[in-house]
């Protein structure tokens, strides 16, 4: 039986886990067995970047959190080596992690994860980390709201300039 301070440390522990996985939009579970320092700096900083909580967790500890938020069907992937990657924003740790994923093949896999407080399978998880960052969303949305304006400019300028008007009196400025 281990003392009490123990104990309690790790019911603190397991309090802190359950409160992240409560507040997390999404999580991905990942074996990272076999990756050098370098590599885990350089998907710590990426984490970082993205707003993903990062962080290497004891399989025991992280199995009675799961317990604590409704996600025991995810304690059958708590063996071996396991890391916890937590967000707000549902896609950013799935693309985080696929990325990482590809990148180190052997030595760092993805395990599972859960959405929503809802266990999901591989397939959700790739179509999650194929989702482009939102501002790359963003930026795609506005190309597409201001082409019809684009395609409108362009041909009004042809019609003056067909018209014999030189491009820049087309459009007289207001003084």
């Amino acid at each position: 039986m281990p003392n009490a301070k123990v104990l309690s440390e790790k019911q603190a522990i397991v309090a802190q886990l359950t409160e992240k996985i409560q507040n997390a939009t999404a999580g991905v579970l990942v074996d990272y067995k076999g990756i050098s320092v370098e590599e885990d700096t350089a998907l710590r900083k990426e984490c970082r970047e993205n707003d993903v909580d990062y962080a290497v967790v004891k399989n025991t500890l992280l199995r009675f959190a799961f317990n604590n938020t409704g996600l025991e069907g995810l304690n059958d992937l708590l063996n071996g080596t396991t890391s916890l990657a937590l967000c707000s924003d549902p896609v950013a740790p799935a693309r985080v992690m696929a990325d990482y994923a590809k990148k180190l093949k052997d030595k760092f896999e993805i395990k599972g994860g859960f959405m929503d407080g809802k266990p999901v399978d591989m397939a959700t998880i790739d179509r999650l980390a194929s989702i482009p960052a939102l501002p790359v969303l963003q930026a795609q949305v506005l190309g597409t709201m201001l082409a019809p304006i684009t395609s409108l400019a362009v041909v009004l300028k042809q019609i003056a300039e067909k018209n014999g008007a030189p491009a820049e009196e087309a459009a007289p400025a207001a003084e």
